[in-house]
């Protein structure tokens, strides 16, 4: 395998994901599939164009040049597979859909065309359709020769376990932040608050107050977005809550509506309604109405209230 040199140098905040991989450099056992899982921002990408930089290296003197082609995209044995809008529509949603699967098949059954391996990097994992990791699964199972995958999501429980169970994770930690870890999200913009707003409103009046959010909502997909995003941070917060006893918010100036909320809450509650916020993400992204996804997604957590 490849020297991996000082790629990692950038990566210092990440020892033990750092140390997983130069490992399995070293001992020339990379897996044929990994998950980098951790908060933007945190390295994961640069972690992977780094590793790929490696696995792709034929000797030390040519990291360099290696590296600078895998950063600009030109390196012909890597590959960054991102979210796209669908053909039809490109204002739409972007997504990893089933087409991006089958162009990641057809490429992998391909020789290397310089390199020991070819490596594809699936950014934003967490954007696939409901219909993309079930296309992704045979590939994972049964993996081309000489081909590295490596998919980069924020949190486990973005993808199927039927997916990561076939990756090796890697996880990383918030990046440090003037000695401090990364900020959470602001929960404090006016497009949050009308969400959380919202989800109060549909726990407090049920059926009509969800048909009377979606048609609030109409077809404005970036609203709808906002609203699950939203629901899924607070969702978040309440998990945090019940977990410690003064975790850092994303709605810090709510803790106490956080923390009413999630003692009223069980913990299955809790995970049940963070499930559904997922399958209203993915939904919208796979081109299910907008509204459709909202108020199915309002209608499952009422149900918890």
């Amino acid at each position: 395998m490849a020297p991996e040199g000082d790629l990692f140098t950038a990566l210092r905040h990440q020892p033990q994901a750092v140390e997983h991989l130069r490992h399995a450099l070293a001992s020339d056992h990379v897996a044929h599939a990994y998950a980098f899982v951790g908060p933007h921002g945190s390295g994961r990408k640069a972690a992977a164009l780094a590793f790929a930089t490696a696995l792709v290296t034929g000797d030390a003197g040519a990291g360099a040049r290696t590296a600078d082609r895998v950063a600009r995209g030109v390196h012909p044995d890597v590959h960054l597979i991102q979210p796209v809008p669908p053909e039809s529509n490109p204002k739409g949603a972007l997504a990893l859909r089933v087409d991006t699967v089958r162009e990641l098949e057809r490429l992998a059954a391909l020789r290397p065309a310089e390199a020991p391996v070819k490596v594809f990097i699936v950014d934003e994992a967490e954007r696939m359709t409901l219909a993309t990791p079930q296309a992704f699964l045979k590939t994972l199972e049964e993996p081309p020769a000489r081909t590295v995958i490596i998919l980069i999501l924020a949190q486990p429980g973005a993808l199927p376990a039927t997916v990561l169970s076939r990756c090796q994770i890697v996880r990383f930690l918030p990046a440090p932040a003037e000695g401090t870890l990364a900020l959470l999200p602001d929960g404090r913009g006016e497009a949050r608050q009308r969400a959380l707003a919202m989800l109060a409103t549909v726990e407090a009046g049920g059926g009509d107050a969800v048909l009377a959010s979606g048609e609030a909502l109409g077809r404005d997909r970036e609203a709808a977005e906002t609203v699950v995003e939203t629901c899924w941070l607070w969702y978040r917060d309440l998990l945090a809550a019940q977990a410690h006893p003064a975790p850092p918010l994303v709605f810090a100036e709510r803790a106490e509506a956080v923390r009413a909320r999630a003692a009223a809450l069980s913990l299955d509650d809790i995970v049940r309604g963070l499930s559904a916020c997922r399958e209203a993400r993915l939904a919208i992204a796979g081109n299910v109405s907008p509204r459709l996804s909202v108020e199915i997604l309002l209608s499952r957590l009422a149900t918890a209230a």
